[in-house]
């Protein structure tokens, strides 16, 4: 299940910085980078030198010099504050174990005025743990994904604001008819705990121009 593309969803301007969370192969960052052309910056981050290596190695094959991949992990993103006008990813944060330090590090980095426009996995209403787990067999970065509300107050909280989330494909339990059954599952009997809770969805927020999250400006 892919969450969507950050990249076509998110304004980028000439002259920009883009993050990247979670960059895997690269290619996000790497249209990123013709899109804020070469007065601009596109970063990478991922926590493993496999993905880093293909993302290098995609760079070079492209011929894109403003850019730069990163080794480390989104909970503690290798960037100075107030560093980045841009922050993507695509279908990532829903695997963090702690998605607080995630956004808050999200905040720490952006510029004032910095805008937070992500791919992810959000769910709606309660989903008990068992159908969870069930789902999960088809799907794996269902597991973590945030409801809807909790999304939106864990980003208020790391002091965003202008917080919006845009369904780009609500799932149904016919979407996973096929995968499941295949696993022994018997889909009619979750049917009605699965349709519609969970979605792939645009989350969009921005830091404040006036600074008063967590994190104070500099």
């Amino acid at each position: 299940m892919g969450c969507g593309n950050p990249t076509a969803l998110a304004t980028l301007n000439v002259g920009e910085t883009v993050l990247d969370l979670g960059s895997g192969g690269g290619i996000d960052v790497l249209l990123s980078a013709r899109r804020v052309g070469p007065t601009g910056k596109a970063y990478g981050l991922d926590m493993t030198d496999e993905m880093l290596e293909l993302a290098r190695e995609n760079q070079n094959k492209a011929g894109v010099e403003n850019v730069e991949f990163l080794k480390g992990e989104i909970e503690q993103i290798p960037l100075p504050d107030n560093s980045v006008d841009v922050i993507i990813s695509n279908c990532v944060i829903n695997l963090s174990a702690d998605k607080d330090k995630v956004l808050n590090e999200a905040f720490r980095v952006l510029k004032p005025g910095g805008r937070f426009a992500v791919s992810d996995v959000v769910t709606r209403g309660e989903m008990p743990p068992e159908i969870r787990e069930k789902v999960l067999l088809w799907v794996g970065c269902v597991a973590g994904a945030l409801q809807e509300s909790e999304y939106r107050s864990k980003l208020a909280a790391a002091g965003f604001e202008n917080i919006s989330v845009e369904p780009t494909r609500i799932y149904r339990s016919g979407d996973a008819r096929t995968f499941l059954a295949g696993n022994g599952i018997d889909v009619d009997s979750i049917a009605l705990q699965v349709e519609g809770k969970f979605m792939s969805a645009f989350v969009r927020a921005t830091k404040p121009r006036s600074c008063c999250g967590p994190t104070c400006c500099s």
